[in-house]
């Protein structure tokens, strides 16, 4: 008996310290996940906002065959839209002669350093319930006071910062899986039915946030021209740099809340 005793404090002892790491487990596979804390207002917001698909761009044959030639990735959606409405005639091929045409400087492509998600980025509204004369518990519910705009954008001014602005999104909507945009509103009037118990004598205060994704990382910057040798088409970059740069890009109908009681 001592001995059975003894393996069922060892099973339960075990299940109880492995479940902390079954939480940090999850957590560490996916960082993005929407906390208990935050919920979607798609449906509850009175502010319609515009879906922001993210602007990938399937590239054309001959766009392909243009980036394939190159060493250079090229993710910019504006760049390859170019391209895409290129084209070459078969005259200008069979000349036999060297032609460049200069496309201009443009941002390649970004390369991500870090995503993380700020599910407090800014708040919007605070709604609160002074319960400390009442007689029994009493309860309240979110209620957006005024209308709130939040945008995101770059940390820094950059060269053609519209197509950065892209690639930073194409590259956070797709790792974090959440309808992102740099600008999104909360409508006034906007409510949720979860419910929050103030106690007597007590004071609740229920702050709402719109959360944001911030994406860091690098841009590649090249001058592009397309070059046609001898019947043979290709892209060719010069001047390669580099720029960091960073962007919050709020997400779009969510809230965190957080709920606090005083005497």
């Amino acid at each position: 008996m001592k001995q059975l005793a003894f393996s069922i404090i060892v099973i339960v002892t075990m299940l109880f310290h492995s479940q902390p790491f079954a939480f940090a487990k999850e957590a560490a596979e996916n960082p993005y996940k929407v906390p208990d804390s935050a919920l979607s207002i798609s449906k509850e917001n009175t502010y319609t906002n515009g879906t922001q698909d993210l602007p990938y761009l399937h590239p054309s044959e001959l766009a392909q065959e243009f980036l394939d030639s190159t060493d250079e990735k090229i993710a910019n959606p504006d760049l390859i839209r170019l391209l895409n409405e290129s084209h070459v005639g078969n005259p200008l091929l069979g000349l036999g002669l060297r032609v460049s045409v200069y496309l201009g400087e443009w941002p390649l492509a970004y390369e991500s350093a870090g995503t993380e998600v700020n599910w407090q980025y800014q708040k919007v509204n605070t709604n609160y319930v002074d319960n400390r004369g009442g007689h029994a518990p009493a309860q309240m519910t979110y209620s957006q006071d005024q209308q709130k705009k939040i945008s995101g954008g770059l940390s820094a001014a950059i060269p053609n910062s519209e197509a950065v602005r892209k690639m930073m999104m194409i590259h956070a909507g797709q790792t974090t899986q959440l309808p992102l945009s740099f600008d999104t509103v909360i409508g006034q009037g906007t409510r949720t039915s979860q419910t929050y118990n103030v106690s007597t004598s007590q004071i609740g205060y229920l702050n709402a946030y719109v959360p944001a994704v911030q994406e860091k990382g690098n841009v590649t910057y090249g001058e592009v021209y397309v070059v046609i040798k001898n019947g043979k088409k290709r892209l060719e970059v010069k001047n390669v740099t580099q720029q960091g740069i960073g962007a919050w890009i709020p997400i779009q109908d969510y809230l965190s809340f957080t709920y606090m009681a005083k005497n």
